[in-house]
């Protein structure tokens, strides 16, 4: 028995997608510069740099992907829409950028051992670049980020980027002044040192999610204790959370209850009751409740969770 129309939520405010789609626009374009300046430097802490966007044009990619599938509508194939075309794009992103921070971190190594000529002038000119067009891109997200996850986030990762060409650009300046290449590894390893905690993290939580764990977020335990609580109640069994997408949490479960429920019109209030429960503790707004007499339990499958 499930209860009333659920709003299965958006990512991101529609006032929200144009900011993030210029925000977008400029790290693609930082992205493709610095990549450009890596060549014709030979600077790997700019294309570890170039990495570190990318993860950021990830991110906002994500944001902008989850802001527009979640406003189509379901289909009798496609019962919750589109919602998980955010998860598998993010655990495809994840996995390019764990490749790529991997690859930054040995070719770092590589390069502490043999330094190559690296020319601090390109460095600096590009370094420059993606230092103002992230400047440009914290200007823009600091106007929308407040009451939005998604655009928080998105400013963080575009404040992670911007140090990460501060990086850069510091070692440009000691290889100038001193002459001293190996500066570019060393800014290479500490960038590569942010891109792959956060790309981990990511990938995580992404097969969390296709595989249905229960979100981070929510206390299993503690909402079977809230649902045991409640008055008519006898046992919940076979109690699922799972996660359709980033932001929608769902829960089942099967609630044994009075047999006099079934009689006198109770179970509408329960289901009521219970639902308002779970979305005002524990922020989950889409329940489905099987409710069972007592004498039920000899029907069921004998593994209940």
């Amino acid at each position: 028995m499930s209860g009333h129309d659920h709003d299965h939520g958006v990512s991101a405010a529609a006032g929200h997608r144009r900011p993030l789609a210029l925000v977008l626009a400029i790290s693609g374009t930082i992205l493709v510069v610095e990549i450009i300046g890596a060549v014709v430097s030979g600077s790997l802490a700019l294309l570890a740099d170039a990495g570190h966007m990318l993860t950021d044009v990830a991110g906002l990619t994500l944001a902008l992907i989850a802001a527009v599938l979640a406003d189509r509508p379901a289909t009798p194939k496609r019962t919750w829409g589109y919602r998980r075309a955010e998860i598998l794009a993010a655990a495809a992103q994840a996995a390019v950028l764990l490749a790529v921070g991997v690859y930054v971190l040995v070719e770092a190594v590589r390069r502490l051992v043999a330094p190559p000529e690296v020319s601090s002038g390109a460095m600096v000119v590009f370094g420059a670049i993606g230092l103002a067009g992230n400047a440009l891109s914290i200007l823009l997200l600091s106007r929308i980020q407040r009451g939005n996850l998604n655009t928080r986030a998105a400013l963080l990762e575009v404040v992670n980027d911007a140090l990460g060409s501060v990086a850069v650009l510091i070692a440009a300046g000691l290889i100038a002044w001193t002459g001293w290449t190996r500066a570019d590894a060393i800014a290479s390893l500490i960038i590569g040192a942010l891109i792959l905690p956060r790309t981990w993290k990511l990938l995580r939580e992404t097969v969390d999610v296709l595989m249905e764990a229960t979100p981070k977020s929510v206390d299993i335990e503690s909402i079977r204790s809230h649902i045991m609580a409640t008055e008519h109640i006898h046992e919940v069994h076979d109690l699922h959370v799972s996660s359709v997408a980033s932001d929608l949490p769902v829960l089942t479960a099967h609630v044994v209850v009075d047999e006099s429920c079934f009689h006198d019109g109770h179970l509408p209030k329960l289901l009521d009751h219970l639902q308002q429960c779970l979305a005002g503790h524990f922020d989950v707004e889409h329940s489905t409740f099987q409710f069972e007499p007592t004498g039920h339990a000899d029907h069921e499958h004998p593994a209940h969770a």
